[in-house]
């Protein structure tokens, strides 16, 4: 018994060793990450009016994908739009870099594309997959409905058939 009792302490301070290292580990391998985001929030002027009207384009279609969670046809709408404002992002990236001058105040626009990707594809990302994520559940709610109208036809069939 004592043999068993020694090797599960032991074992308890191998487990307990190991979650340190791995949560030392992870605190200092997310705090690059968390230092490079807020260099990222704070080098950003927020109170220039195209980021405001960016910010608010995206708010207002979050709002119109909530609002239209019943609409499938006009979800799909959104979801492709979404998808084709991701898929233009590096042509809109180029000309915005080009003409940067004309709307801001400094040039957010560098040819890797990061800000564009997180202020503009980031989002529009994120509001295709609520659509995409609405449009499974509705699928599924549909599927549930067939297959209840299916086993009622059955029912009344068989209860015909005994009649």
């Amino acid at each position: 018994m004592e043999e068993l009792r020694s090797a599960v302490d032991e074992h308890m301070e191998l487990m307990a060793d190991l979650v340190q290292k791995l949560s030392s580990e992870l605190r200092s391998g997310l705090r690059p990450a968390y230092d490079n985001f807020i260099g990222f929030y704070y080098a950003i002027h927020w109170k220039e009016p195209w980021l405001m009207c960016l910010l608010s384009f995206h708010v207002f279609l979050l709002i119109m994908t909530i609002f239209s969670r019943k609409n499938t046809n006009f979800q799909m709408c959104l979801f492709l739009l979404a998808l084709l404002g991701v898929y233009f992002a590096e042509s809109l990236n180029k000309f915005l870099g080009d003409n940067w001058k004309k709307f801001a105040t400094q040039n957010y626009f560098d040819p890797s594309g990061l800000f564009l990707s997180v202020l503009w594809s980031g989002l529009l990302l994120t509001i295709a997959i609520i659509i995409l994520i609405n449009t499974l559940f509705s699928m599924c709610y549909l599927i549930v409905r067939w297959k209840k109208a299916e086993l009622r036809h059955r029912a009344r069939l068989s209860r015909n058939k005994q009649d």
